[in-house]
């Protein structure tokens, strides 16, 4: 028993397993695509798999893409490709491919890319005051914000029009 271990420890394997399926010999360029890529270019792809020519040299690393992002990513290429073979310690990728898809929808969710940040709208001045009625009684300070808080986001979330 060596303790406590980080969680990707317990999970190194069946994520190695899982990588080697698709041809992914690193699999730190699964788990670490965001590094890997840049974050803006994390934002617009997804590794899918790694495709092995018949000599063994020279591999084609496959990335979905959102349509409406492709021409942008498909400029930025070169750049992708020295950084992902900086992963590898050499020019393991020779040709990187595009897939296009919808940015959701796809099998397992493979195309799930993250979301723009939304700008935070500010607070209604009627919520506020009714989060602050509503834990005005609190002394503690750090309580008292937290609770106001709670309250503001329940009053402010979307109803989904069922009752209860």
């Amino acid at each position: 028993m060596r303790g406590f271990e980080p969680a990707f420890g317990l999970m190194k394997e069946a994520v190695r397993t899982a990588g080697e399926a698709r041809g992914f010999a690193v699999a730190r360029l699964l788990t670490h695509w965001a590094e890997v890529a840049g974050g803006e270019m994390a934002r617009k792809t997804r590794p899918v798999k790694i495709g092995y020519g018949k000599g063994g040299m020279g591999a084609t690393l496959t990335l979905l893409v959102k349509a409406a992002e492709a021409p942008m990513v498909q400029m930025a290429l070169p750049v992708l490709k020295e950084r992902v073979n900086a992963v590898y310690g050499y020019a393991a990728i020779n040709h990187i491919h595009l897939t296009q898809t919808a940015a959701t929808g796809f099998a397992e969710g493979q195309a799930e890319f993250a979301p723009d940040p939304k700008a935070a709208k500010a607070p209604d001045p009627a919520m506020q005051a009714k989060a602050q009625t509503v834990a005005e009684g609190v002394a503690d300070p750090g309580l008292r914000s937290a609770l106001e808080q709670l309250a503001q986001n329940i009053l402010t979330r979307p109803r989904s029009g069922n009752p209860g």
